[in-house]
């Protein structure tokens, strides 16, 4: 694939874009367990809560939003302040160019750069395109938790792989605060 993208950190105008290309995933798919589109008011209100501690990312093509990346929390309790929660979502129409390998390895740099050891993916199953996705970079299998999901009549299962962000990192010594 030509560099034929920008990957940018979003803002809340870009709400809209993000809304419109996950909706499709909420209505028609098991990939994500919410079972309504968010509205472009709560997207821009999870754009802005994302990058204040994470950092959700855009792609544009010719101008126009074609998929997004974000990390957030992985869990409340304090000790996990350096693991974060990763997703990345493309236009239905955009997939298999290699468009959603450049968002995810843009936001695990940027994940990094902030200072998160620890990153976790979430997969419901079966979506073997993110599996492939996760096991590209380099992410273990962690666990799979099953029949956790009931979404369009039928349960499913949720794998959880984690990737180490800082790789010979002495396991002994409490790593800095995140920026």
């Amino acid at each position: 694939m030509s560099n034929d993208y920008t990957i940018r950190t979003a803002t809340t105008d870009d709400a809209a874009a993000c809304a419109a290309i996950y909706a499709p995933y909420v209505r028609e798919t098991a990939i994500t367990f919410e079972t309504d589109p968010p509205s472009v008011e709560e997207m821009a209100r999870r754009i802005a809560a994302a990058n204040e501690q994470h950092v959700w990312l855009v792609m544009e093509v010719d101008g126009e939003i074609v998929g997004y990346a974000y990390g957030g929390k992985f869990a409340q309790r304090a000790a996990y302040r350096w693991a974060t929660e990763g997703s990345v979502y493309l236009d239905m129409n955009r997939r298999g160019a290699g468009r959603g390998r450049a968002l995810y390895a843009a936001l695990i740099e940027r994940l990094r750069d902030r200072g998160y050891r620890r990153f976790v993916g979430v997969v419901a199953l079966p979506n073997e395109p993110s599996m492939r996705l996760h096991r590209a970079f380099g992410f273990a299998e962690m666990g799979v938790m099953r029949n956790i999901g009931w979404k369009h009549d039928a349960w499913h299962d949720v794998a959880y792989l984690g990737l180490n962000l800082t790789p010979g990192e002495d396991l002994t010594i409490a790593p800095p605060e995140v920026s």
